[in-house]
């Protein structure tokens, strides 16, 4: 379809939410969307960073057409509303991509300032069907699609998958993501818990061996090195990977576990973009796309992971890994969020 949206800096290749929004930028190029931006780029410095977008998103909103569509995504923070203003006031029809409601994410206690810059979209994209209920349980009227999961492209294709993983002994469970966090304090608890049917592969900034309560020999814990995102896909080795928030291993609390209940991590994408099955908390959002496509199992509790390993027979793995296969040719391709474009664009 013929539609705009505006390019902007990102600071950190790193960083999964830059991968997320620069992959959204990408796919509606792919579609027929037109940039009106500059073209996208990576500068770390915030100063030049805000300078080279201040400039780049007036130009993108003089050249916007009257009566057009503009895809935009949220959360913008200092350009958000700048947009807003200047497409409606061009009677432009608006679509957001949502990435993170702030509100659930308890970084604000005012959801309706938030809802605000998000209810005069003529149509809305969320992460699961759980985002989609909170949504309209705050009586939000627009069109709402729901976006399964997110997408994750490589210039260079799908990560070859590790056959040698087809019955492994133990089972290598990759977590990818920041490990300086307080959102992964339980890795360093894993080893606590009854082990002996897994090891655990880390990857990311901030590993501190340091924190580990064991002798580091002894440890299940095994720290392989920090990768940019668009890179990072094929270092990852590993059997299944898990998305599991918070400082316990009983359960995923704190403001960032129980936003699982919301939001679909990208690293889940990455997992799957790997030829990984995943684990994850069986209260996240997410769980209900992993069981839907036999792509992986829940647990409500790590200490429950040693004993479902050991029950897991190699054709129920194998099933989970080909069913994987499926499920990341859609994602490397754009599959979902391009479904998402079509739905919103029908229901408008």
């Amino acid at each position: 379809m013929k539609g705009y949206y505006i390019s902007r800096n990102y600071k950190s290749l790193f960083n999964a939410a830059g991968k997320a929004k620069t992959d959204c930028e990408n796919i509606l190029a792919e579609i027929g969307f037109k940039n009106l931006g500059f073209k996208q780029s990576s500068i770390p410095s915030s100063a030049l960073g805000t300078i080279k977008n201040t400039f780049g998103i007036s130009i993108a909103l003089l050249r916007l057409p009257f009566k057009s569509v503009l895809c935009t995504q949220y959360p913008l923070n200092k350009f958000r509303n700048y947009i807003m203003f200047v497409a409606r006031l061009k009677k432009c029809q608006i679509i957001t991509i949502v990435h993170d409601v702030k509100f659930l994410k308890g970084r604000t206690r005012d959801a309706n300032k938030e809802l605000r810059q998000i209810a005069s979209s003529k149509g809305i994209i969320v992460h699961n069907a759980s985002m989609k209920q909170w949504f309209l349980e705050q009586k939000m009227e627009s069109p709402i699609a729901v976006l399964g999961i997110f997408d994750y492209l490589l210039d260079k294709g799908l990560p070859n998958q590790n056959d040698k993983n087809l019955s492994p002994n133990p089972y290598e469970i990759v977590y990818a993501g920041g490990l300086s966090e307080g959102k992964n304090a339980y890795l360093y608890d894993l080893d606590q818990l009854k082990n002996d049917g897994f090891i655990m592969n880390l990857y990311g900034i901030g590993f501190d061996e340091n924190k580990i309560k064991v002798n580091k020999e002894d440890s299940v814990l095994s720290y392989k090195g920090a990768f940019p995102s668009d890179v990072v896909a094929y270092h990852i080795e590993g059997s299944f990977g898990l998305v599991w928030d918070g400082i316990s291993t009983e359960e995923c609390s704190g403001q960032y576990g129980q936003y699982l209940k919301f939001n679909n991590p990208h690293k889940t994408s990455l997992y799957i973009l790997c030829g990984l099955p995943v684990i994850v908390w069986d209260q996240a959002a997410i769980s209900n796309f992993i069981v839907e496509n036999n792509i992986g199992f829940t647990v409500s509790n790590l200490n429950q992971l040693s004993q479902k390993l050991q029950n897991l027979s190699k054709e129920e793995y194998q099933s989970m890994k080909a069913n994987v296969e499926k499920v990341r040719k859609k994602i490397i391709a754009g599959g979902y969020l391009k479904d998402a474009i079509n739905q919103i664009v029908k229901n408008t």
